[in-house]
C-alpha cells in the first residue's frame, strides 16, 4: 500500500488477555491483587534497605533500585488495563500507546542491566572477597546504575521513534493487554523492515550482552566454589546468590518464551501470556524471593514496624497526659 493511500489512526483497541464478559471480573480482581501485592512488596524492600544503616552496601543498592523498577514496569500497563476492564472500554490513544512503549521499554530494558549488573556484584563477592569493598565503592555502584539507565532510556527513545515513523491503517485491534513493541510492529501496514532489524540487533546487543555478563560471573562464581574445601563453606557462599539466580532464571525464561518462541509460531496468546510473567508476576515474586530466606532483609523490616509501632504508643500516651 502507497504512503499515499494510508491513514493515521489516533487510537487502538487493546483486545486484553480474554474477551469472554464472564472473565473480566475475575481478571480485574487477580490483576489488581497482584498489582498492589508487587508494589507494596517492593516498596517494602526500598524501605527495610533505606532504613536500615548495615544494608547500605552494594548488592542492597541495586537490589532497591530493582524494587523501583517493578513498581515503575508494572505501574505503566497494569493502571490502564485496570481502567480499561472496570469502564469497559479497550480504547487507548496513539499517544497513550506510545507512551506505554517507551517506558515499558525503558524498564524492560533497565531490569536487565540491573540484574546483570547483580550478577558482577556476586562475582566480585565471591571471586574477590577481600578486594570487594575496593572494586564495589560507591563512586563504581553509581556509575553502574547511570549507566544501566542511560542506555535502557536511549534503546526505549529509538525504538519508539522507530514506531512513530509507522503507518497504521485500517486495523487498529491490538492482540494484548498494553501496546506491546513488537505486537505495534506487525500491526503496522507500511513496511517494517528497518523497525525489524533495529529491534532485532538491540535485543541481540542489549539483552544478549547482559545475559553473556550473567552466564560469565555465574561460571567463575562456581568455579570458586569447587575450590573451597568445606560444604558449609560452599552452602554459604552460594547462599548468597540463590536469590539473585532465581530472579535471573525466572526473568529470562518469561522473556525467551515470549519472544522466541511466541515469534516462530505467531501466537499472540503466547506472547501475551509470556508478558504477563514478566511484567506482573515476576515483579510481583522478586520481595518474596528475596526476602523469604534474607534474615538481613527481614529483621530490617521487624526493625522499621516495630519503631513504627513504638512511636504510635508513645504519640497515644502523649495525647492522653493532661
Amino acid at each position: 500500500m502507497g504512503p499515499s493511500n494510508d491513514t493515521q489512526i489516533s487510537e487502538f483497541f487493546l483486545l486484553g488477555l480474554s474477551n469472554e464478559p464472564e472473565l473480566q471480573p475475575l481478571i480485574f480482581g487477580l490483576f489488581f491483587s497482584m498489582y498492589l501485592i508487587s508494589v507494596f512488596g517492593n516498596l517494602l524492600i526500598i524501605l527495610a534497605v533505606s532504613s536500615a544503616s548495615h544494608l547500605h552496601t552494594p548488592m542492597y543498592f541495586f537490589l532497591s533500585i530493582l524494587s523501583f523498577v517493578d513498581i515503575c514496569i508494572t505501574s505503566t500497563i497494569i493502571p490502564k488495563m485496570l481502567v480499561n476492564i472496570q469502564t469497559q472500554t479497550k480504547i487507548i490513544t496513539y499517544t497513550g500507546c506510545i507512551s506505554q512503549i517507551y517506558f515499558s521499554t525503558l524498564f524492560a530494558g533497565w531490569d536487565n542491566f540491573l540484574l546483570a549488573v547483580m550478577a558482577y556484584d556476586r562475582f566480585v563477592a565471591i571471586c574477590h572477597p577481600l578486594h570487594y569493598t575496593v572494586i564495589m565503592n560507591p563512586r563504581l555502584c553509581g556509575l553502574l546504575a547511570l549507566v544501566s539507565w542511560i542506555t535502557s532510556v536511549l534503546n526505549s527513545l529509538l525504538q519508539s521513534l522507530m514506531v512513530l515513523r509507522l503507518s497504521f491503517c485500517t486495523n487498529s485491534e491490538i492482540p494484548h493487554f498494553f501496546c506491546e513493541l513488537n505486537q505495534m510492529t506487525q500491526l503496522a501496514c507500511s513496511d517494517t523492515f528497518l523497525n525489524d532489524t533495529v529491534m532485532y540487533i538491540s535485543t541481540v546487543l542489549l539483552a544478549g550482552g547482559p545475559l553473556a555478563g550473567i552466564l560469565y560471573s555465574y561460571s567463575k562464581i562456581i568455579s570458586s566454589l569447587c575450590r573451597i574445601p568445606s560444604a558449609q563453606g560452599k552452602y554459604k557462599a552460594f547462599s548468597t546468590c540463590a536469590s539473585h539466580l532465581s530472579v535471573v532464571s525466572l526473568f529470562y525464561c518469561t522473556v525467551l518464551e515470549g519472544y522466541l518462541i511466541s515469534s516462530a509460531t505467531q501466537n499472540s496468546h503466547s506472547s501475551a501470556t509470556a508478558s504477563v510473567m514478566y511484567t506482573v508476576v515476576t515483579p510481583m515474586l522478586n520481595p518474596f524471593i528475596y526476602s523469604l530466606r534474607n534474615k538481613d532483609i527481614k529483621g530490617a523490616l521487624r526493625r522499621s514496624f516495630g519503631m513504627a509501632g513504638t512511636k504510635g504508643t508513645i504519640v497515644l500516651l502523649v495525647k492522653k497526659c493532661p
